[in-house]
């Protein structure tokens, strides 16, 4: 294991990264213990069953990953990811209902022109 102090993680953030892809890091902050870095790929985690399929959905669930980078991420067909965090009560599209009438109208003007 291998460790660095967070001002050290904050001036060369790339080399606590390296690190991590070769062992554990234990990130200090004031001589106690904060925070793990895990190197996915060289402990394998990732390739768990079904690791990745969590992860890309729990990223797409909190706003952080598209939905195609998620569908990616997860190894699945864009359909299939969709049907996936359907079956969860997960919603494709976040809009309020104004943004989906303003969407509504955007489309009638455009088809309209055609």
């Amino acid at each position: 294991m291998k460790t660095v102090n967070v001002s050290g993680l904050k001036n060369n953030p790339s080399e606590a990264l390296r690190m991590a892809h070769d062992d554990l890091v234990l990130v200090m902050n004031r001589n106690e213990p904060d925070t793990l870095m895990v190197g996915l790929k060289s402990s394998k985690i990732i390739d768990l069953p079904g690791v990745r399929k969590a992860l890309a959905t729990a990223l797409f669930r909190d706003g952080e990953l598209s939905i195609a980078r998620s569908a990616r991420l997860a190894d699945l067909p864009l359909a299939g990811f969709i049907s996936h965090v359907s079956r969860l009560g997960i919603p494709i599209i976040n809009q309020t209902a104004d943004e989906v009438k303003q969407d509504m109208d955007t489309l009638d003007q455009w088809l309209k022109q055609a």
